[in-house]
């Protein structure tokens, strides 16, 4: 028993860092985007476009990835994903052209895909009621967005902009190794053979499976759109240098992927629902309040006429995207929560197809904030959008969710006064 807890926790250990290594390289564009974006004379469509390209194939590749999980194992497949993206990463640095950045970066992106891998693989060491533990502590590794955040602009400020994907070549290979020696695998974790695709892809046929994609839109692909726009934000909106923009944009990043674990304890204590619905209502808020565009107005008085300016300062702003980093750390455990609860024989592949449609919220919506800035010129469009699709999310719960359990609660008196 001492032996299977010790490789439980030596797996989840082991997985949190590379996982954390691999969405640093996954969110590196974040900031090394905006030196390119300078090379290259980008529009704001093309820098989302450019910044969300590793998202695409970290997000398509989930759904074949959650099923080899299933079939061989964590251990092996996680292994392989990492030693894939070492020589794409490094061939980021060699880019000059537009069409060069945007190839290889679908190659890096695969390493985004080891979230479906690793949570799956950490999630069958443990019972069912610790599951949630477990899978919120795995993916705090979203703190390697912060971390890239920390480090990269150092490094680009030191030896210009080709020197991070090399370090981060470097990086990934050792990483590797690492969690190669330091991961067991056990083949009771394995789906049987005579599981076909065809039952495994049966999933897109669950409309509750559809419910937690878009559920996970918001909470996690909002969360990497947001990690990989906030630096550039800054440095247009409030004129910020590099260095301190990126360490800015790392007060919602850092609580998105910390306090990932203490969401999977309240899921495990309180339930996925309860805390779903209070992360989307939070969420609504403070994408009020950040949707607000900086406005000046003049109103014409007895004394004269009185200009006013509206707006959110700095320090206003870091302070509501803080809290609505914590929001959506806490809804992402929340939502895996109820992927363990509803689906334990496979987790893999629903978390997968969730996982599938939380990345592509993570691509299209970047490349949606820089064409509604080219459009409406407004930079804080980017939360408006935001603001209406957590709206859609909390409509759709409430009347597949909140409603139903209500009359559930009215029902069951009822029954017992008959009874009676």
């Amino acid at each position: 028993m001492a032996t299977q807890q010790y490789k439980a926790w030596s797996v989840v250990t082991a997985s949190t860092i590379a996982f954390t290594v691999c969405f640093m390289i996954w969110m590196m564009f974040a900031v090394i985007g905006i030196p390119i974006k300078k090379m290259l004379d980008l529009n704001e469509t093309q820098f989302g476009l450019l910044i969300a390209m590793p998202v695409l194939t970290g997000s398509l590749i989930r759904l074949p990835l959650g099923m080899w999980t299933d079939k061989f194992g964590g251990r092996i497949v996680f292994f392989i994903l990492m030693l894939s993206t070492v020589i794409p990463i490094w061939m980021i640095s060699r880019a000059t052209e537009y069409w060069h950045f945007l190839f290889t970066s679908l190659f890096v992106g695969v390493a985004g895909g080891s979230f479906t891998v690793g949570i799956a693989y950490c999630a069958r060491w443990f019972p069912r009621e610790r599951q949630g533990l477990a899978m919120g502590i795995f993916g705090a590794g979203n703190t390697g967005a912060a971390v890239t955040k920390l480090v990269a602009p150092i490094i680009v400020v030191g030896y210009g902009w080709a020197m991070v994907p090399k370090v981060y070549a470097v990086l990934m290979l050792v990483t590797a190794i690492l969690f190669w020696f330091f991961t067991f695998s056990d083949p009771g974790h394995k789906v049987g053979k005579s599981v076909t695709i065809r039952e495994q892809l049966a999933a897109f046929k669950d409309p509750k499976v559809w419910k937690l994609s878009q559920y996970y839109s918001i909470v996690f692909g909002g969360y990497v759109a947001l990690a990989l726009w906030m630096t550039k934000y800054y440095v247009s909106e409030y004129g910020f240098d590099l260095k301190t923009a990126a360490l800015l944009a790392a007060a919602f990043s850092i609580p998105g992927g910390v306090l990932r674990a203490i969401g999977g304890h309240f899921s495990d204590k309180y339930g996925a629902h309860t805390m779903t619905w209070w992360v989307l209502w939070i969420s609504l808020v403070c994408l009020f309040f950040l949707s607000y565009p900086q406005t000046e107005f003049t109103i014409h008085t007895v004394t004269g006429p009185a200009t006013f300016h509206v707006g959110l300062g700095p320090t206003a702003f870091t302070i509501i995207m803080f809290t609505l980093g914590i929001a959506f750390a806490i809804g992402k455990a929340s939502v895996f929560k109820y992927i363990s609860d509803d689906y334990p024989k496979n987790i893999g592949v629903i978390s997968g197809v969730v996982g599938l449609a939380g990345g592509l919220g993570g691509f299209f919506m970047p490349i949606m904030f820089g064409a509604l800035v080219d459009l409406t010129g407004i930079r804080s469009s980017a939360f408006m959008l935001m603001f209406g699709i957590v709206w859609v999310s909390l409509m759709w719960m409430y009347w597949t969710e909140v409603r139903p359990l209500d009359r559930a609660r009215h029902k069951k008196p009822q029954a017992l006064d008959t009874l009676e």
